[in-house]
C-alpha cells in the first residue's frame, strides 16, 4: 500500500508594503525641482519678457510700454521676408551638405572603423576645442581670392556653374551665398555626425547577416536595413543642423555681405544698433514660430519621433 503524505502548509505570504507616505512621496519631485527652476529661470522668464517686448511702443529715451502693438509683427515680417526665406535656404542647404558628407563617415565610424573608431571620433569633435569665431574666421583664409581652394575651383569650372545659380559671383566666393553655406556647413557637421553614428551603432549587425544569407545585394541592405534603422538619427542630426543654423549670424556676418544678411543678422543689428527692441523681439519670436512650425512637420513626415 501506498501512503499519501500531505503537503505541508505553505506559509503566509508576508504583507504587501505600502508605498510611503510623506516625505519619501516627493522625492522624486524635489529631485525635479533644480531643473524645472533652471529652465524657468533661464527660459521661461526671458520669453516672457521677450513677448511683452514685442507689443511695446516707445523708444530708447523716452522707454517701452506695453500697448499691445501687435502690428509690429506684421511690419517686421513684411520688411524682412527676405532675410527670412534667405535663412530658411541657407539652413537647409547646409544640413543637406552635412547629411551627405556626414552620414558616410558615420557609417565608416559604425561599421569600418575598427581600432581607429576612437581617433576618428576625436578628429570629428575636435572643431569643438576651438572658438565658434575662430572656426568661421579660418575659412576667410581658405576661402580668401586667389587661394588654392578658389583656384581649383576656377580650374574645375565649377564657379561657372554656382555663378550661373547664383551663389557666386565671377571668381569669387567670399561675399557670396556659397561662402556662407560652406561656414554653416563646416561649423555645424557635428551636430550631423554624432547623432548618425549613435543610431547607426545600436543596429544588431546580425541584421546585415541574415540580409547577407538571404543573398541581399549590399545596396538592398542598405536600402531596406541600414537605413531605415537609422532614421532616428537622421531626424536628430537634421534638427540639431537646420534649427541653429536657421538662426545663425556670425558665419552671414563674417563670411557673407550685405546681400546674404539672414534674420540672425537682423535681429542682431535690431537689439544693438538700431536699438529697436520691439521690432527685434517680434522678430524672434516670428522665427521662432516658422522654426516650430518647419520642425513639426518634418517630424510628421519622417515617419519617426524616436530620436537619438
Amino acid at each position: 500500500m501506498t501512503t499519501v503524505t500531505e503537503a505541508p502548509p505553505l506559509a503566509p505570504a508576508p504583507p504587501e508594503r505600502k508605498p510611503p507616505r510623506g516625505r519619501g512621496r516627493w522625492t522624486p519631485y524635489l529631485l525635479l525641482l533644480p531643473g524645472l527652476l533652471w529652465l524657468f529661470v533661464f527660459f521661461a522668464l526671458p520669453v516672457i519678457y521677450q513677448a511683452s517686448t514685442s507689443v511695446q511702443t516707445g523708444s530708447l529715451e523716452e522707454g517701452y510700454q506695453v500697448t499691445w502693438h501687435f502690428a509690429t509683427y506684421w511690419d517686421a515680417l513684411s520688411d524682412y521676408w527676405p532675410q527670412f526665406v534667405r535663412s530658411v535656404l541657407y539652413a537647409a542647404s547646409a544640413t543637406v551638405l552635412c547629411l551627405l558628407l556626414g552620414y558616410p563617415l558615420a557609417y565608416l565610424i559604425a561599421f569600418r572603423a575598427g581600432r581607429w573608431r576612437n581617433l576618428i571620433m576625436i578628429l570629428v569633435i575636435a572643431p569643438f576645442f576651438t572658438s565658434f569665431l575662430i572656426r568661421t574666421l579660418a575659412w576667410k583664409t581658405i576661402l580668401a581670392d586667389g587661394g588654392p581652394v578658389v583656384d581649383a575651383l576656377n580650374t574645375l569650372h565649377v564657379l561657372d556653374v554656382t555663378a550661373w545659380l547664383g551663389w557666386t559671383a565671377g571668381d569669387r566666393v567670399l561675399a557670396t551665398p556659397l561662402a556662407v553655406v560652406c561656414g554653416l556647413t563646416y561649423n555645424f557637421l557635428p551636430f550631423m555626425i554624432l547623432p548618425l553614428y549613435t543610431s547607426l551603432e545600436r543596429i544588431d549587425p546580425r541584421l546585415h547577416e541574415a540580409a547577407n544569407d538571404l543573398y541581399a545585394r549590399p545596396s538592398t541592405t542598405f536600402r531596406r536595413v541600414t537605413f531605415p534603422l537609422s532614421m532616428p538619427g537622421v531626424v536628430s542630426g537634421t534638427l540639431l543642423t537646420f534649427i541653429p543654423a536657421s538662426g545663425d549670424y556670425i558665419n552671414s556676418d563674417l563670411l557673407g555681405s550685405t546681400d546674404t544678411r539672414m534674420v540672425g543678422n537682423v535681429i542682431q543689428s535690431q537689439f544693438l544698433r538700431i536699438l529697436d527692441y520691439p521690432t527685434a523681439a517680434a522678430l524672434s519670436f516670428i522665427l521662432m514660430a516658422a522654426i516650430l512650425v518647419i520642425v513639426t512637420l518634418y517630424i510628421r513626415k519622417s515617419g519617426t519621433e524616436d530620436l537619438v
